[in-house]
């Protein structure tokens, strides 16, 4: 078990990948909070069953686990997932912010109000988890306590290289992407690491947008399964990972990548302010001498 008394909360826990993850964690030893809302795929109603029936599910296994029902972009309620943590089982070691919904719409077609939903799911989500836990830890180390910590976030395929009618969703998992470098940075000194995933499973989100390229095969492995990505996070979550922060993972079935992020291409320096007749040939150098860029999904 390699997260044995690890104390782990997992946000968006009672469904999908979320769901994957807090049984891989239990199976591994950690105490863990299933943090759900409980709404549908596009955001709305909500409810306490999913979570409650989860925790009933790891308890009869012999796991511990306990429920908490909080919107991760309200700034109270996000607060209450680490109060969950540390009044049930004294204290947190990682938190996974994986809540998140979808609003799909064609850019052209989009409106300001489902930008603002889904912009404040995943990366006001993101900030408010991250930032009440980092304060946690903060605290904690400042006070002379021992602090192994970890933040696991959710970027997205959609957010390192954009996706058709995702806009919202891209443009909100790229910048989730940027704020896990931010925090790996800055938090390191605090004794907490900072990592995402760009995971590709089956998911009430994609089983909509990809179909019958998502189903289940009818014998042999299962590269959708969401389980798979699951031993990626509990590692990430364990203390063996210590070592690795500042970095994004796409994984989809038995495939780990280290997503190479951005990075310096081809240059060229006229030692000079460039006149705008000479850009374009300089651009087109630049161009020659580029790697492919990969193509945005659904293109």
């Amino acid at each position: 078990m390699i997260c044995r008394d690890r104390i782990v909360a997992v946000t968006g826990g009672a469904r999908g990948l979320g769901r994957e993850y807090v049984l891989e964690f239990v199976r591994q030893g950690a105490k863990v909070v299933v943090n759900d809302l409980g709404v549908s795929r596009d955001g709305h109603g909500g409810g306490s069953d999913a979570a409650d029936e989860l925790v009933a599910e790891i308890r009869a296994m012999g796991g511990e686990a306990v429920a908490n029902y909080a919107d991760v972009a309200d700034w109270e309620g996000s607060g209450s997932i680490i109060r969950t943590a540390v009044e049930s089982f004294g204290g947190l070691d990682v938190i996974v912010n994986n809540a998140g919904f979808l609003r799909d719409r064609m850019f052209a077609n989009a409106t300001v109000d489902e930008w603002d939903a889904v912009m404040r799911v995943h990366l006001r989500g993101h900030f408010c988890v991250g930032n009440h836990a980092a304060r946690y830890w903060r605290d904690r180390q400042k006070a002379g306590q021992p602090v192994d910590a970890r933040i696991i976030n959710t970027s997205s395929g959609a957010g390192l290289q954009g996706s058709i009618g995702q806009a919202a969703y891209s443009a909100a998992k790229g910048g989730i992407a940027s704020l896990t470098l931010v925090q790996a940075a800055e938090l390191r000194r605090y004794g907490v690491t900072a990592n995402a995933l760009a995971p590709a499973a089956r998911t009430r989100m994609t089983e909509e947008a990809f179909g019958d390229a998502m189903k289940a095969p009818d014998s042999g492995f299962d590269a959708n399964d969401p389980g798979n990505v699951a031993p990626l996070v509990a590692w990430l979550g364990s203390a063996a990972s210590a070592h690795v922060t500042g970095r994004v993972f796409e994984v989809s079935g038995g495939r780990l990548c280290l997503a190479d992020g951005w990075r310096d291409g081809p240059e060229v320096d006229k030692g000079a302010r460039w006149d705008p007749a000479e850009v374009g040939s300089a651009i087109d150098d630049l161009l020659a001498r580029a790697a492919p860029v990969k193509k945005v999904w659904g293109s």
